[in-house]
């Protein structure tokens, strides 16, 4: 399995932010513009937010990244000659 993308977890990054209603800066205008027209963010009175399909894409590369970070870890620790922990 191929380590999580670069543009993955960058689109990562912005949907973390709309989720916290934090401001997005003008590099992000691109990635934003691509999430509303995909459907995974909209945009009300309030500002952006996650639709559905946008908040379970958050979740998905959350779950990647961290998959990614254990399997870095566990390589780590066997380069080190310890053990792996088990799952």
């Amino acid at each position: 399995m191929d380590p999580i993308s670069l543009e993955d977890l960058a689109l990562l990054a912005v949907l973390k932010r709309v989720s916290q209603r934090a401001a997005l800066t003008d590099d992000d205008s691109v990635v934003r513009d691509r999430l509303i027209e995909s459907g995974l963010v909209v945009e009300d009175e309030e500002g952006l937010g996650l639709t559905s399909a946008g908040i379970e894409m958050c979740k998905s590369l959350q779950h990647r990244a961290a998959a990614d970070a254990q399997v870095a870890k566990i390589l780590e620790q066997r380069e080190n000659g310890g053990e792996a922990p088990a799952a």
